[in-house]
């Protein structure tokens, strides 16, 4: 299968993240695969799950809570593109952001923190070599910037009191 995605959660409490990812690569009309390791606790299935799809043409988009050494370590670990999509904490107030932006020396993952940013970064990768994911990205992207015209539109109507 081309153009795939396997979405890497650290633990199944990341799902529904994933599941809005999901949402997004459906919409742009991109295969996806969910699959869940942990960088800490199981780093042995990390490199396995990697190894499975060492031949495959694929995205890695990972999703960890707190420390989000799972990023880090599936880009150390593959010649794939890896997209990092961390859940924000409010615990934390967001500082743990910074396990997915300081990391080691050749690490060159991408890092979002928005589900449909990290879609649409995937959908971008596989579009360099597919016209007519490229065409579907153009689209996507001229409908937001519709609902922007539509908002500026409505806004200007309104009467402030």
């Amino acid at each position: 299968m081309e153009n795939k995605v396997v979405i890497l959660m650290g633990s199944e409490k990341d799902f529904d993240s994933c599941r809005e990812i999901a949402g997004y690569l459906t919409v742009l009309g991109l295969d996806y695969e969910f699959r869940v390791a942990s960088a800490h606790k199981t780093p042995e299935k990390v490199l396995q799950i990697l190894r499975e799809y060492e031949e495959e043409r694929i995205v890695y988009v990972t999703v960890a809570g707190r420390s989000n050494v799972l990023s880090a370590f599936v880009d150390a670990n593959t010649t794939k593109p890896v997209i990092a999509c961390p859940l924000y904490s409010e615990k934390f107030g967001g500082a743990d952001i910074y396990s997915s932006l300081r990391v080691p020396s050749g690490i060159g993952s991408l890092v979002t923190i928005e589900p449909e940013g990290a879609a649409i970064a995937a959908a971008k990768i596989f579009a360099v070599r597919d016209r007519e994911l490229a065409k579907r990205v153009r689209e996507y992207q001229l409908a937001k910037k519709k609902e922007i015209e539509k908002a500026d539109d409505s806004v200007k109507k309104a009467k402030t009191v």
